[in-house]
């Protein structure tokens, strides 16, 4: 900053000069209401109001409007906004929402100050939905009260601007969206204890400790709204259930949510269709009308749909799969607008990792003949059905539909690491297809005794029993924000995180009858998680610091099954507990007691949860779920997931231009933290995979790799990452026990390559 900065009384007390103001009228220039706005800006931050005010002397003139200067003064401030002085984007996130609370004025003529004639204005003109009539009007008023307009202050400008852009209606302030969520939220309460429980939800959302879901926090207060994130469906090999399934994506993606589609059941190119040979066109063209819904839908116009097609690594097709994003080939046969998943069993990566031959089968050819249905084996189930199918091939080169003869005639096989190669070259390239570890999330599904999970959702964190055409996963989110929570506040913050969500799946309104099922069956909650990396710069901890990361996920995962515990006293348990693994007395991650005994570092309280779950039940099958959160993290003024943050200082591109980001508590303490886009991404790993061990669904997980010469070898300045390091990366992720890979992302010379478009629907 300036030594000496020129006094703006000397340079901007102008004659003659006019100001436009909101409400259309003409008023003369009052410097001193410009100054009282910057102080107010500046207000308990490290940035000086002078300078700020010096900036603006060559921007005044004659009918420039109110509007103008106040975003004269914001662009200001961003652009002395840097790593030594990011409060500047404090600054400029105040005068955004002050600009929100002078349209209010002029629009409604007040601010906070009638909360209950906001409400009725917002139902009558078929803004708000009339559910929010379950309270009195003494009720509204009273809660009116509780709104704190010093909370607006808490934002930077990234966060205010992604707040008041995609979250706010027209003429809506920051605080009365938050507290009509929360009193919608507490609906479901017994109608005493509303009030009570609407209050604790919105001092926690307001205080950004609790983060909403995007659908929950968009979607809540306007009529017939879905509030889930997350839904997985599945096509079966038929024109009535591939229509079906691409109408509930519509409806999915009209909602503003993201949906995963596994499509592994439908023939491969060649099989055949009505007993004709190689008349099926395979999964390809069915992927491209996917790719088109989502176009076609686009959140009620917010943002494009959002959608990731699974299948499973033994589909003859996968090959095609891998290359439908790649810009060679037959364009007709590209779909360059979803985002393709790559569902993968033990049995597979154990033959990557040995260098042995992997084999390509026609779904349909194998059911016809032999009654087997691949998808939905994992396991030793399907270890055994795939060997035998490996017995049963027949090398005529002319393939035949004899169910008579059952050997299989339509099949590839293929070197099991080579196309794990051309995976990993399609990641490199264009960050997907995301990787689904089948076996590993089977064998941690509490619901083990009513199906099986046939793939990850949209952002790789949530997913549960899919059956088509009666049971599709569906799940409302919310995250922790652990930048601001306190260690004693955890417990109660657990509590009214999951509470929040019991609750969302009462008042939501399904897109579809199988999602309705689906919550009606298994009540899927995802209690996530986001800050982590302010957290451990606030503590002086890196990632490396595995036995403090283990226990502050334990006591998430401990706190979060222990709430759904005792909301089944109050309520009841899930409907399809009886059988489940929790009704088994397991635990987290369908584990056995004896693990928690010895693995936990407070065992004799997991042993009680599970005396307690098998006494009571539990309400919810599936409970915590990390997602991604990375524009919401944004509006939480944190750290996105439980990820290293990328850069201390950067700038991300926006519509207006570039927005400086910069995370709140690593900035002061950044020496001691290693930025994502050098860090070794095996240490990443082992920190995931030690939180995955009390997450009871997945993380949503991608990997930064480097380059760059010299960043992983500071001894070999020439030596650059190899695809020997990545694929042993990628090895670690599955032995370690991750659940998923999410995008993989790469840092070439000319900086970050980003190489896909973030996940549009968890923001989770």
């Amino acid at each position: 900053m300036p030594q000496t900065i020129p006094q703006p009384e000397s340079v901007i007390n102008r004659q003659n000069i006019h100001v436009i103001r909101r409400d259309g009228q003409a008023a003369p220039l009052d410097v001193s209401k410009i100054r009282k706005v910057v102080h107010w800006a500046c207000e308990g931050l490290e940035a000086h109001a002078i300078a700020l005010e010096s900036t603006l002397k060559t921007r005044l003139r004659n009918g420039v409007t109110t509007r103008e200067i106040q975003e004269n003064l914001i662009d200001c401030a961003l652009q002395m906004c840097s790593p030594e002085e990011p409060d500047w984007r404090y600054v400029a996130g105040r005068l955004h929402i002050w600009s929100l609370w002078k349209d209010a004025s002029v629009a409604r003529g007040y601010q906070y100050s009638n909360y209950f004639r906001t409400v009725q204005n917002k139902v009558t003109s078929y803004r708000y939905d009339r559910q929010i009539f379950t309270y009195s009007k003494a009720e509204l008023t009273e809660a009116g009260t509780w709104i704190n307009p010093d909370w607006d202050l808490d934002y930077d400008y990234a966060g205010a601007v992604l707040l008041s852009k995609r979250y706010l209606l027209d003429n809506e302030l920051p605080q009365e969206a938050l507290l009509t969520c929360a009193l919608l939220l507490a609906i479901p309460e017994k109608p005493e204890n509303r009030l009570f429980w609407a209050r604790k939800f919105y001092e926690a959302i307001a205080q950004r400790k609790i983060s909403l879901a995007t659908p929950i926090l968009a979607n809540l207060r306007v009529p017939q709204g879905s509030l889930s994130s997350c839904f997985i469906t599945a096509m079966e090999d038929n024109l009535e259930s591939i229509y079906r399934e691409l109408t509930n994506t519509a409806r999915i993606s009209k909602n503003g949510g993201g949906v995963g589609v596994n499509v592994s059941r439908i023939r491969a190119a060649g099989s055949w269709v009505m007993g004709k040979s190689c008349a099926s066109g395979g999964v390809i063209p069915w992927v491209k009308l996917l790719n088109d819904t989502a176009i076609a839908v686009n959140q009620g116009g917010r943002r494009a749909g959002a959608v990731t097609v699974s299948l499973d690594s033994w589909h003859l097709d996968v090959p095609e799969f891998l290359e439908i994003q790649t810009e060679n080939g037959d364009q007709r046969r590209k779909a360059y607008d979803i985002f393709p998943q790559l569902v993968v069993t033990d049995e597979f990566m154990r033959r990557v990792r040995d260098n042995r031959d992997w084999t390509l089968f026609d779904p349909y050819e194998v059911r016809i003949k032999f009654g087997i249905e691949l998808a939905e084996l994992w396991g030793s189930q399907f270890e055994e059905q795939y060997g035998y199918l490996e017995t049963n091939l027949d090398n005529d080169a002319n393939p035949q539909l004899d169910i008579n003869n059952p050997k299989l005639t339509l099949y590839k096989q293929v070197s099991a690491r080579e196309l794990f190669k051309n995976i990993m070259r399609s990641q490199v390239e264009t960050g997907m297809p995301y990787l689904a570890f089948k076996d590993t999330i089977n064998k941690a599904n509490p619901n083990q005794h009513e199906g099986y999970i046939p793939g990850v959702n949209l952002c790789c964190e949530s997913w549960s029993n899919v059956t088509p055409g009666k049971f599709a996963h569906t799940c409302n989110l919310d995250s922790l924000n652990l930048a601001n929570i306190e260690s004693e506040e955890l417990p109660y913050i657990c509590q009214l995180a999951v509470r929040l969500l019991d609750n969302a799946i009462e008042i939501t309104t399904p897109p579809f009858v199988e999602s309705a099922n689906h919550n009606d069956r298994y009540r899927t909650i995802g209690v996530g998680a986001m800050g982590l990396a302010d957290w451990l710069a606030k503590r002086r901890f890196s990632y490396t610091n595995l036995s403090e990361i283990n226990a502050l996920f334990e006591d998430i995962g401990y706190y979060c099954t222990h709430a759904s515990m005792e909301l089944a006293k109050e309520r009841g348990s899930y409907p399809a507990f009886a059988g489940s693994e929790w009704s088994k007395g397991y635990l987290i991650g369908a584990k056995p007691v004896e693990w928690f005994c010895e693995n936990a570092t407070k065992s004799e309280r997991w042993l009680q949860l599970s005396q307690d779950i098998q006494l009571y039940g539990i309400r919810n099958s599936h409970i915590t779920a990390i997602a991604p959160n990375t524009s919401s993290s944004l509006v939480q003024g944190c750290t996105a997931s439980v990820l290293p943050v990328y850069s201390r200082f950067f700038y991300d591109k926006w519509a207006k231009g570039t927005v400086p980001i910069a995370p709140p508590f690593i900035s002061d303490r950044f020496w001691y933290y290693t930025e994502n886009k050098t860090l070794s991404q095996d240490i990443v790993i082992k920190a995931i995979s030690t939180i995955q061990r009390w997450i009871d669904t997945g993380i949503s997980m991608e990997l930064i790799f480097n380059l760059n010469a010299g960043v992983y070898f500071p001894n070999e300045p020439e030596r650059s990452l190899k695809a020997k390091d990545i694929f042993e990366t990628l090895m670690l992720a599955w032995e370690s026990g991750c659940k998923a890979i999410y995008y993989i992302r790469t840092v070439q010379k000319d900086g970050y390559k980003d190489t896909t478009s973030e996940c549009a629907s968890c923001a989770n």
